[in-house]
């Protein structure tokens, strides 16, 4: 399974993204299993509806999201919290990007993300590249 996170979700709608073309495969092809954290939606309408005003395609977007993730749209409880916090703490990251690390641990799953400085460069996740052809 692969969990992907905010910054892949969206990479899948901005085609000058360097991550386009494999973000968009793995959020779109039903060959790849994904999941997702219920705060992506928070954070894809954050990204593409508040700050870049896309209001519709952070909709859509989201729609997408939950479709495709169904039951493994994941809720954020306090057990991740907890987790999340201590990741936080070793890694230098936000509460969020160590949200996602701590579920893909939890369910030994594949982290994927957009996020080369915070996550993929600490061995933390990996690329949506890295993901399609490991």
């Amino acid at each position: 399974m692969l969990l992907l996170d905010a910054s892949v979700w969206v990479a899948a709608k901005d085609r000058p993204d360097p991550h386009f073309e494999s973000a968009r495969e793995l959020a779109v092809d039903p060959a790849h299993r994904v999941a997702a954290l219920d705060l992506t939606l928070y954070e894809v309408a954050n990204s593409l509806g508040a700050r870049l005003r896309r209001h519709a395609e952070a909709v859509d977007l989201c729609r997408l999201v939950v479709g495709r993730c169904g039951r493994n749209l994941l809720p954020v409880g306090t057990q991740l919290i907890e987790a999340s916090l201590d990741i936080a703490a070793e890694h230098g990251l936000t509460a969020y990007d160590a949200s996602y690390v701590a579920a893909a641990r939890r369910h030994d799953w594949t982290l994927v993300s957009a996020d080369i400085a915070d996550l993929v460069s600490k061995g933390l996740a990996v690329t949506p590249d890295a993901a399609l052809y490991p």
